[in-house]
């Protein structure tokens, strides 16, 4: 996996090591990773998603993954987009959404192209004959250690995944989506606090929120509503494939939130049903809802 091209959500440090080389920190990880799932037990099936459809980029792994198990098993069938590269995984997250009874379409491509983005709506609505929720969730980052080292091509890079596609999605979406539906979009912690290393990806962040408010404010009247969800710290392929992250930056990920460690993706699925579904949320718009572990900074 190329450390410049990843379109997918968040991972855990046992399934992607760091330029394909596992050392001790992350065999000490595995471990960690594995006392912290006591936390992000299964969640009961209410319905609230009942045969609804959903398009979720980044969704073959990580937050991706977690959501679209966590979305079939509330009742709605997924589409899938993420780089071809990542087959494998997108098939195991098929896999996991079939067990819950649901279909999932597996839409393989580069959301830097402005025709796929229109591409994984038109097949989703004509596989699944309609779209109820868009969820924005795939990303691309890479650290720097000053603002030198960042690159006309990795900046475009990153402003055109991050930000440019969950624009193309949009609009290709609200030609599909009727009153009731949902946006959802993947922020971060960085697009409010900001990120010393992460310059480019942190004002991607803060432009996803701000496209999220003004989105919101214009589609109240249709009965569309618009949101994003900024996640704290959360293991991710982001992470280990970052070409400016070492192992033991790696395995020390995370350890300077408030609860003392990283979320794992299923800590986080929740919040994008809670989001997602009308019962629970039909007077919620234009919200970047925080789950960031308990930091205390930030509106």
């Amino acid at each position: 996996m190329a450390a410049g091209r990843i379109h997918r959500g968040p991972n855990l440090p046992d399934q992607t090591g760091c330029a394909g080389q596992i050392t001790s920190e992350h065999h000490r990880e595995r471990s960690r990773t594995k006392s912290q799932r006591q936390f992000a037990q299964r969640t009961e099936a209410a319905g609230k998603l009942q045969d609804k459809v959903a398009l979720i980029t980044g969704g073959d792994s990580g937050i991706g993954r977690a959501v679209a198990v966590i979305f079939a098993r509330e009742g709605a069938n997924v589409a899938l987009v993420y780089l071809p590269e990542e087959e494998t995984d997108a098939a195991e997250t098929r896999r996991a959404v079939e067990r819950e009874k649901r279909k999932c379409l597996l839409l393989p491509g580069d959301l830097t192209s402005s025709q796929f983005c229109q591409d994984v709506v038109e097949k989703t609505v004509a596989e699944f004959g309609k779209l109820d929720i868009l969820v924005s969730n795939a990303a691309h980052q890479n650290r720097k250690e000053s603002l030198a080292e960042l690159t006309d091509e990795e900046l475009a890079e990153t402003f055109e995944t991050n930000v440019y596609a969950y624009v193309r999605l949009a609009r290709a979406a609200l030609e599909k989506m009727e009153r009731g539906a949902v946006i959802i979009a993947t922020s971060s912690e960085t697009g409010i606090l900001g990120s010393r290393k992460l310059p480019d990806y942190s004002a991607t962040k803060g432009a996803i929120n701000a496209f999220t408010k003004s989105l919101a404010q214009d589609l109240v009247e249709k009965g569309i509503r618009v949101n994003a969800i900024a996640p704290g710290p959360v293991w991710t392929p982001l992470n280990p494939s970052d070409a400016g992250m070492t192992p033991d930056r790696v395995a020390k990920f995370g350890e300077n939130n408030p609860m003392g460690r990283p979320a794992q993706p299923e800590e986080l699925a929740p919040a994008y049903v809670f989001l997602a579904s009308n019962a629970d949320s039909s007077y919620i718009t234009g919200t970047i809802l925080q789950v960031m572990g308990g930091e205390p900074s930030g509106g």
